[in-house]
């Protein structure tokens, strides 16, 4: 027993140091201990490379692919391919009609004939050729044209083509065309207002290589009634033939008249027949097809 109550007090001062280093020598927590602080780390993304397993957005420049264009729509063909409306039709038709009845007048080549091959050549109007040179029949230079000339790419590469001033000096120049080439000289032979002998008279004398050419040509004359302007050329009474249906029988042949909006798929499956089989049936080489052209589909 310690008897010295200052030596006591010592001891006892002596003993709560050596506990409190203590303490301070073991604050540092041991992580691994419940209830010890823990350093959180914050995980960096890891970014990969794009990759077939990755897929990104594909624009229209990245792939040359992106749509087919090339079937999307009804078009008018010959020396170009547009797309038009039966509106624009329409109004080509009132705009040149007096012109091709003058020239009727003038050469005895049928008006509708005349404004038949003007809306197919021209795409009424709106092909490259009647927008920059004023050519509406697709009519080339030829060794004997002086005048002004335009560049454009047909069957060849930068083929030479006529150009006017004016549209109407193309219907002119085209009905000096047929009237001047001995070639064409049988289609005078025809009755004036017998647009089917001429349409298929054209094709005979070599106008056209599309052997689908004279039926494009008699569909936008029976559609539009562009032979009404013969009869009043002649001074006859116009029958109308207005195609209330747009099927035609022909023997055992069925045939279907293209009108705005159709495509090969529609006219498919309003038949029940598949695409290769109509474009077997019509010598198709692809889906392309024309307003007013007639199509067999049986």
């Amino acid at each position: 027993m310690i008897k010295n109550p200052l030596l006591l007090l010592l001891m006892v001062f002596v003993a709560s140091c050596t506990v409190n280093q203590n303490v301070v020598r073991t604050a540092k927590s041991d992580p691994r201990k419940v209830g010890a602080p823990v350093v959180q780390r914050v995980k960096k993304p890891i970014y990969r490379p794009v990759t077939k397993t990755n897929p990104v957005a594909i624009t229209k420049k990245d792939s040359p692919t992106v749509g087919n264009y090339s079937n999307a729509t009804q078009v008018l063909e010959a020396t170009t391919r547009v797309k038009v409306t039966t509106a624009m039709v329409l109004a080509y038709i009132e705009n040149y009609k007096n012109v091709a009845k003058d020239n009727m007048v003038r050469t005895g080549i049928p008006a509708s004939i005349t404004l038949g091959q003007a809306i197919l050549e021209s795409g009424a109007g709106t092909g490259p050729l009647s927008v920059q040179a004023n050519n509406h029949f697709g009519i080339k230079c030829h060794k004997e044209w002086t005048g002004p000339s335009i560049k454009y790419t047909d069957d060849e590469e930068n083929e030479c083509f006529r150009k006017y001033d004016d549209p109407s000096q193309s219907f002119k120049d085209h009905s000096y065309f047929l009237t001047s080439r001995p070639r064409y000289a049988e289609l005078f032979e025809f009755e004036k207002d017998d647009y089917r002998s001429w349409a298929y008279g054209l094709k005979a004398a070599g106008y056209a290589t599309d052997s689908k050419y004279p039926d494009k040509l008699i569909g936008l004359i029976e559609r539009y009634q562009l032979n009404k302007y013969d009869t009043e050329v002649l001074g006859k009474d116009f029958v109308s033939k207005i195609v209330n249906q747009p099927i035609a029988y022909n023997d055992d042949v069925q045939k279907y008249t293209v009108i705005k909006g159709d495509s090969l798929y529609s006219i498919s499956k309003k038949f029940n027949i598949s695409i290769d089989e109509l474009k077997k049936k019509n010598n198709l080489t692809d889906n392309t097809i024309s307003l007013g052209q007639s199509i067999i589909v049986k």
